[in-house]
This record gives C-alpha cells, structure tokens and sequence, in this order.
C-alpha cells in the first residue's frame, strides 16, 4: 500500500499524512465548486445557439474531473484544474457574442490551443518560460496571486462592490452576505491563529450551516439526474481551421492560459514550499502536461479552456503537497455531478471569507524580496499590483516581465543587463508587441 501510493500520488508516509491531504483535497474542491454554478451561468448566454446549459454543467465537472486526474497521477501535484474564470467570459461574451462566431468555432480554437500547450510543454519551451522568471518575481507573482484571490472574495462576498466614482468601493456591510463574510473571517482566521488542523475546512461547514438561519444557504430541490452532453461533445467547425480569425483567437486563448497558468503554478507552488534553491518549480513540466492536456479534453468535452485553479492555494495552504489532494478534488466533482444541488448550497460568503485568508498566507513571500534594489523591487511591485487592479494574472506578468527587462537596459549597469536572459528578453519584445496590436486593432 506504501508503495503504491508513492507510485500513484508521490505520497510519502513519515513526510505526508492521509488526512492533511484528504482535509487539503476537500477544501480546494470548496474553495473552487463555485465554477459549477458560474460556468453554465455564463455559457447560458449561448443556450439560444444549441447549447444547452444543463449540459455545460456535466462538461465542466467532467473537465475538472479529467484535468485533475491528469495532475494526480502524472504530475502527482496538489493542484486542482476546471474551465477557467475570464476565458470562459472571452468564450461566450468576445468570440461567439461580440465577434459572431459560433461556439463550435470557439471550441475548435480551444481544441489547437491544447494541442499547441501539449507540443509546446513536450518541447520544454514552457518550462523554459517558467524557470526564466527571476526570483524576485517569482515572490511577487505568489504575493499579487495572494492580492488577486483576496480581491476576489471580497467581491463575491459583497463587501467589495463597483463604484462608478472610484472604480470600486465598500459594498453594502448590512446585507445578510457581506454579514455571513464577516463572521465567517473571524471564525476561520481565529481558527487559524490557533493553529486548529483543518481551519478552512471547518470554517467553511460552520459558515454554510449559520447561512441557513440567515437565509443565504440555499437548498434546491434534491435530484440525481446527471445531465448528458451529447448535443456539445466534440463539435468543432473544421473548415474554419486556416482562417484569420481563427489564428487570431487561438493566440488570444493561448496568451491567457499561458500566463495565467504559470502565475498560478509559480504563486501556488512558492507557497508549498515546492520551488528549489534555484528557483524552478519542482516537475513543473509534468505540471504544465497536465494543463494542456486538460485543455484539449475540455474541449472535446464542450467546454472553454481548462486550467490549473489560483484556488488550490487554499488546500496547499492546509498542507496538500501531494497528487493525493488532487485525487481528493477530482472525486469530490465526480460526486457532485448527481448532488449538484448540495455543493452549489455553500455560499460564497464562505468561499469568499477562506480566499481572503489565503491571499494573507500567500502575501509572506513579500518579506523576502529585496526592495533596496530598485530594478528589481519595481518590476516586483508593479507585478503585485496589477493582478488584482488589471482583474488579470497574466496582464500583470506580461507587464513585470516588459518592466523588468527595460528597467535592466536603462540602468546601464552590467550585471543589470546580465540578469536579461534571452528568454525573458524574447518574452518581453512578443508582450510589447501583442499589446501595441490590441491598441491598434
């Protein structure tokens, strides 16, 4: 049994212990079983088009399913994948409703998206990507990661809202959400500083159940039905393959998933403690396998592009470090498919709270960034920032790289223009480029 479970899931009796990784593979589920209400939400838009909603929802459980399977097995990483917030938003919102195609072509994109993922991480060029990003902003991306999720779960809470005159303000505290959000806060922090085993799990079940008596837990009617998705499964328009359009939009999904999987993997990874003293994050390209082949099963599966979760911070931060958490996260989808009603019970006060107090975790790497070196403090920051102001993991990489390496050419120091590697340099010249032809489309 030792054994196996070290062939499985690299999980090491003495160094990992069951519960940690079963307690950790429950709370990225829960942290992350949000994407099952919002994906199909989103992909409603295109019900009209012949795409059926109750369908989407078997897709995108089926596409974590399959994706986090891939990293348990394979990769043998604590990380959980599902179809990915902001190019599910591009899927619907940008290629099929704002452009007018349909959302066979969309999938068709996401479908080469992979498979160039799939020949891109064979070619190693991804992990040469990864392991190019000085250390620095390695810290800073683990850090603005840490901003970003935070930013998010006030937002889903309510107590973070759009505000026409400040871009963003204090929503409404005496609404029974942003209420729950905040007893939830203290309820998991205080757990937390008491180094109680399992504190975002338990502040998780605490939080839903003092939803009922407020209201905000909901139950929907119990049902076992599991939708098919027949009507979506490997529909892709094959004679638009060589179109302008199609390049166009495919480098646009392969933009954002690549840099916002690297930001998540290299954030997430610095905070278990999985990056070695050189910097490169420990099977980062088993890592990287995962997610491009995850992708191009979302897409046969009818759904958009399926990517590592910025959530599974939550479960790295309850001691997940093994493919055994992931395992964990792909059963507890699978079980969601006939208690859907169940799982989308659990508010987003409670989810929302738990991603506060993991962006709290994942902002300690700040304090070991050295800030008395402006070239590379100011890249450092700019990174942290935007993630959470630009709503974007990968705009705020794309721009700290494009910092980095003219902040090093303009010092005219040369060690500064020896901390250029050809990598970075390259990386630097295709985001400059790519955001001068967004400005000039």
């Amino acid at each position: 049994m030792k054994n196996a479970m070290q062939k499985l899931f690299g999980f090491e009796k003495g160094t990992h212990k069951l519960r940690t990784e079963i307690v950790a593979g429950v709370t990225t589920f829960l942290t992350m079983a949000y994407i099952l209400a919002v994906n199909p939400g989103i992909f409603s838009a295109l019900a009209d088009q012949g795409m059926p909603t109750p369908s989407v929802f078997t897709a995108t459980a089926l596409a974590a399913i399959v994706g986090t399977l891939v990293m348990a097995f394979y990769a043998k990483k604590p990380f959980g994948l599902a179809p990915g917030m902001g190019l599910n938003a591009f899927f619907v919102f940008t290629v099929c409703l704002g452009m007018g195609y349909s959302w066979q072509f969309a999938l068709t994109a996401i479908l080469i998206e992979g498979l160039i993922f799939i020949l891109l991480t064979l070619t190693k060029v991804r992990e040469l990507i990864v392991n190019a990003i000085p250390s620095d902003m390695k810290k800073a991306i683990s850090a603005g990661i840490g901003l970003f999720i935070a930013f998010i779960g006030l937002k889903n809470c309510g107590i973070i809202v759009d505000n026409p005159s400040t871009l963003v303000g204090l929503g409404d505290l005496s609404e029974p959400t942003a209420v729950l959000a905040i007893i939830a806060f203290f309820i998991t922090g205080g757990l937390l500083a008491l180094k109680v085993k399992g504190a975002l799990l338990i502040g998780i079940v605490i939080t839903t159940i003092i939803g009922i008596s407020m209201g905000v837990t909901k139950f929907g009617e119990f049902s076992l039905a599991v939708p098919g998705i027949k009507p979506i499964f490997c529909q892709f328009a094959w004679d638009q393959v060589f179109s302008w359009d199609m390049l166009v939009v495919v480098l646009t999904f392969l933009f954002i998933d690549m840099f916002d999987t690297i930001g998540t993997v290299v954030g997430v990874s610095m905070k278990a403690g999985m990056i070695d003293k050189d910097g490169k994050v420990d099977g980062v390209n088993r890592i990287l396998m995962a997610d491009a082949v995850a992708t191009t099963a979302g897409a046969c599966l009818g759904t958009s592009t399926t990517t590592t979760y910025v959530e599974s911070a939550a479960g790295v931060a309850e001691g997940g470090r093994t493919g055994l958490t992931a395992f964990v996260v792909a059963v507890c989808f699978a079980l969601a498919l006939p208690f859907s009603n169940f799982f989308l019970a659990i508010p987003a006060a409670a989810t929302g709270a738990v991603l506060v107090l993991v962006g709290v975790m994942m902002a300690s790497s700040v304090g070991s960034i050295n800030f008395n070196d402006m070239d590379e403090a100011i890249p450092a920051f700019v990174t942290m920032l935007l993630m959470p102001l630009c709503y974007s993991i990968s705009d705020g990489i794309m721009i700290g790289v494009i910092t980095y390496v003219v902040l090093h050419l303009l010092s005219f120091k040369k060690d500064g223009i020896r901390k250029i590697s050809p990598t970075m340099a390259v990386l630097a010249v295709l985001f400059i480029a790519k955001y001068l032809f967004e400005a000039l489309k």
